[in-house]
């Protein structure tokens, strides 16, 4: 068996990890609007699949032809780059034939679970992402911008925010088209925004101001903790704004495009859909 897309393009049987998170979810949608066979991997799924218990992949894999790979919390976590090997020799031995992964832009042990699924024999398909659009209306920012203040320990470091829908839109072409496998598509919005910047375009989305404050990396740990977050949640999150947010990440990236023959969804767009949802009213 070869790496190519002519072996890869027919749709069989596609599992789709974090099948309820802010990407995997959107993936599973664009899957079944094209009528290819999904399985859901997620806790609350039949079968259930749980990244901390390796006794409920195998079931999971069954019959599987294709996996889109969300790890959760991250790739940057600790114990993912070990978790990704192992998921990907299960993958093998189940006879899953494409894998693309989900992956973070510079982060290390991300780069380390690209290679890790680049080497592991499968066709593969990296979608490289900048910060998600979405972490300020889906997750953890979404309390900071009822509240109309965004705390964090970051500076005007811009970041080329990504629409999830994007990423959904890269994922399932890579999953269902041709030409996609052996590619790295790394995805990012059109232009680079500091958080000040993007709270300013969430404000007058909502047409209300949207403060944003500079903190120091022990106040906002002190603050998440506060907040009873985990340990280890806390000390990711105080890497990703504290390290990986050091500009490294600021250039966009022409994924988006190179893989779909459009342009990224822009922030501005980002927020006004998200402020007519109505999930920011207070």
């Amino acid at each position: 068996m070869t790496n190519t897309a002519e072996n890869i393009i027919e749709s069989g049987l596609t599992l789709v990890l974090g099948g309820t998170g802010k990407t995997g979810r959107r993936v599973v949608e664009r899957l079944e609007a094209r009528d290819v066979p999904v399985r859901m991997g997620s806790r609350s799924a039949s079968p259930p699949f749980d990244w901390e218990d390796e006794g409920t992949w195998a079931p999971v894999l069954r019959d599987v032809e294709k996996v889109y790979l969300s790890y959760y919390p991250d790739l940057a976590a600790p114990g993912a780059p070990a978790a990704v090997r192992a998921f990907t020799d299960a993958a093998v031995e189940a006879g899953v034939r494409h894998v693309v992964l989900l992956s973070g832009r510079g982060e290390p042990e991300a780069q380390e679970c690209e290679r890790i699924v680049q080497d592991s024999g499968l066709a593969w398909t990296v979608v490289r992402s900048s910060w998600f659009a979405q972490n300020f209306s889906e997750d953890y920012l979404l309390d900071a911008v009822l509240a109309g203040e965004l705390a964090l320990p970051v500076g005007d470091v811009p970041e080329p925010f990504i629409d999830a829908g994007d990423i959904a839109d890269v994922a399932v072409e890579a999953l269902t088209g041709a030409g996609h496998a052996g590619e790295l598509h790394e995805v990012t919005g059109p232009r680079a925004l500091t958080f000040a910047e993007a709270a300013a375009e969430i404000g007058r989305a909502c047409g209300r101001d949207i403060a944003f404050v500079r903190v120091g990396a022990e106040d906002y740990a002190a603050a998440l903790a506060g907040g009873g977050l985990p340990a280890e949640l806390i000390e990711f999150l105080t890497y990703l704004f504290t390290t990986v947010l050091d500009g490294r990440n600021a250039r966009p990236a022409g994924g988006v495009r190179r893989a779909l023959g459009r342009e990224p969804r822009d922030f501005a767009d980002y927020a006004r859909e998200t402020a007519a949802s109505g999930i920011w009213n207070l």
